[in-house]
């Protein structure tokens, strides 16, 4: 039986660690055991101390006991953190970030620091995909995806700049939420792009998202395993992307729309309006340009350390005119602002989370065509797990809504991914 622990949902975990049926120590063993025989093939881990996992003391709060994996992005006070860049190897900063002060403060444990991308941006880590490990699990928060998939951990933070999050949950097989801009504080993260990194979770169910992120964030959720009385009003969106799409992902749409209308929702297709086309174009002008300011230390200090390929977005985002960055930064403000207007009458917009399966080979980690508008738009967005492509390998469909209303599209996710159960 503890052998199986692992498998168990945070949620579940957690009422049984409340009732007095299930010990975190139970947990915490059955999590290292599971790890002890995948990350060898797995690589999780950017870095992982059993014993100091064992030996954590969880305080009292809705995340007593529950094993958690940190981004390597976001610091922590007792391990190091790379931030997937030689240029930080063995960097102990001196306090948690606030992501990681909140889950202790709520009695999350934290049980490693897993792989990220190069500053969460380029050169892929050595995290293999569980579904197939030939393949890229995603990123750039690769070792949370992967490791939440696997049973390493239940629940895992991720980061998103373009489709950080909800791409590599899609890829194996997880569930990704990234919330409206801002919802938890990223006091304490290796920040790139001030105007578009945003914090969020990775776990097995939505109702884990709901729960993790609503603890640390000081927010209250919802219960997404409640279903609504009615189904969602649901607009199929494409998005400009569309030409991305693998066959695998055409069938997928078209079979989520008739599960869905069959299941009660209210079904039409829905395309953003033109002038959205143009964050096609400001987006990767404003996440360059940030980063390569943010990278200012490491520019003029440790040039060497820095990878070709993210060498090579750092000078096209230096090479921006003040014009080009201020109209490309007029585009966020204007679709940002038109996007309510878009979804009218709408509860959701559903739409791929990936092109399709997750590529062959861990030398690229995936396109995030169907991603970096809604991180653009600063709107919470839901990948939830919907079968298998021609391969083996995991889907997943997005659902998205509106700023703010993350309660809501937590919900609806639910029920979509009910629906096609």
């Amino acid at each position: 039986m503890s052998n199986e622990l692992y498998r168990l949902t945070a949620t579940e975990a957690a009422r049984q660690i409340a009732a007095g049926t299930l010990k975190p120590a139970d947990l915490m063993e059955a999590c290292l055991a599971r790890i002890a025989e995948r990350e060898p093939t797995i690589h999780a881990f950017a870095h992982l101390d059993p014993a100091a996992a064992r030996a954590a003391v969880p305080g009292p709060g809705p995340l007593h006991g529950i094993p958690i994996g940190i981004k390597d992005v976001l610091d922590t006070g007792d391990m190091p953190s790379g931030y997937g860049s030689p240029i930080w190897t063995g960097w102990r900063p001196k306090a948690d970030s606030a992501p990681v002060a909140w889950t202790r403060a709520a009695g999350g444990v934290v049980i490693g620091k897993t792989v990220t991308t190069e500053f969460a941006t380029r050169n892929p880590g050595a995290t293999a995909n569980p579904a197939n490990p030939g393949h890229t699990p995603g990123g750039s928060s690769s070792g949370s995806a992967a490791g939440v998939a696997d049973g390493m951990f239940p629940l895992a933070f991720g980061t998103q700049t373009a489709g950080s999050i909800i791409r590599p949950a899609a890829y194996c097989g997880a569930v990704g939420y990234k919330p409206t801009f801002a919802t938890i504080n990223r006091n304490g993260m290796k920040i790139m792009s001030d105007s578009l990194d945003t914090v969020g979770v990775i776990a097995r169910s939505v109702a884990d998202c709901a729960f993790f992120a609503g603890a640390v964030a000081g927010r209250d959720l919802g219960d997404p395993d409640t279903r609504p009385d009615r189904g969602p009003k649901a607009g199929m969106c494409r998005s400009p992307s569309w030409a991305a799409a693998a066959p695998e992902t055409h069938a997928l749409m078209e079979r989520v729309a008739a599960a869905i209308a069959h299941a009660g929702a209210t079904v039409e297709q829905r395309e953003l309006p033109a002038p959205f086309a143009a964050l096609t174009t400001a987006h990767p002008i404003v996440m360059n340009h940030e980063s390569a300011r943010a990278l200012g230390w490491e520019l003029a200090h440790r040039p060497d350390g820095i990878s070709e390929g993210l060498m090579e977005r750092l000078k096209f985002g230096l090479s921006q005119s003040e014009t080009a960055v201020a109209d490309a930064y007029d585009v966020f403000a204007r679709t940002q602002a038109a996007f309510p207007d878009a979804m009218h009458g709408l509860d959701i917009l559903i739409t791929p989370s990936a092109p399709g399966e997750a590529p062959s080979g861990l030398e690229w980690t995936g396109d995030p065509a169907f991603n970096f508008i809604w991180t653009s738009l600063h709107v919470p967005c839901v990948s939830v797990p919907v079968g298998s492509g021609p391969n083996g390998l995991p889907l997943g469909i997005q659902i998205v809504g509106r700023r703010g209303e993350d309660r809501a599209v937590l919900a609806w996710a639910r029920w979509v991914q009910a629906a096609l159960d």
